[in-house]
C-alpha cells in the first residue's frame, strides 16, 4: 500500500521556529505530550495517510516543513460533533521551499509532489525572511 500525505496552511505563524515554539507550548499537545491540529473532517484516505504520510506545513504562502503523522484521534468538544485530532511526531523536519497559493483546511498531496527534505547540514538554519522565501521558491532556487 502506497501513503499520501497532508498540506496546511500555519495561520499565524512567520517561521518554522515561530511554529516549532506554538507546538512546544501545552496548548496543542495531547495527553501524550505529542502536538496536534483539531480538524471537523475525518479524512477518508486514513489508512494511507497512516502508512508513512506527513503533514507539510505553509508558512507565510511557502511550503517549509514537515512532520510525521502518527495517529487519527476521535476528538470531541462536548458539543457532539466528532472531530479529528491530527497527531505528529514532535520533531520538525524542513524541506525545500515551495509556494503554495492559500487554501482552507487541509488538502492531500502525493509523495511525488511533495518538497523533498533538506540535507543534514541545512537542517538548523534559520528561516529566511518569508518574502524572500517566497521569491526564490518562485524563481525555482531552494
Amino acid at each position: 500500500m502506497s501513503y499520501v500525505n497532508l498540506i496546511k496552511l500555519s495561520v499565524g505563524t512567520e517561521t518554522v521556529e515561530g511554529l516549532q515554539d506554538w507546538q512546544d507550548s501545552p496548548r496543542p499537545k495531547g495527553a501524550d505530550g505529542n502536538p496536534r491540529h483539531v480538524t471537523r473532517m475525518w479524512p477518508k484516505r486514513e489508512a494511507e495517510i497512516l502508512n508513512g504520510g506527513s503533514i507539510y506545513w505553509v508558512i507565510k504562502g511557502v511550503v517549509q516543513a514537515r512532520q510525521k503523522i502518527l495517529r487519527l484521534d476521535e476528538y470531541d468538544r462536548g458539543d457532539g460533533i466528532r472531530r479529528c485530532a491530527l497527531v505528529f511526531d514532535q520533531q520538525l523536519i524542513r524541506v525545500e521551499n515551495m509556494t503554495k497559493r492559500p487554501f482552507q483546511g487541509w488538502r492531500y498531496l502525493k509523495p511525488e509532489d511533495a518538497p523533498a527534505d533538506l540535507p543534514a547540514h541545512r537542517a538548523r538554519e534559520q528561516s529566511l525572511p518569508p518574502q524572500l522565501s517566497a521569491a526564490l521558491a518562485d524563481i525555482g532556487v531552494r
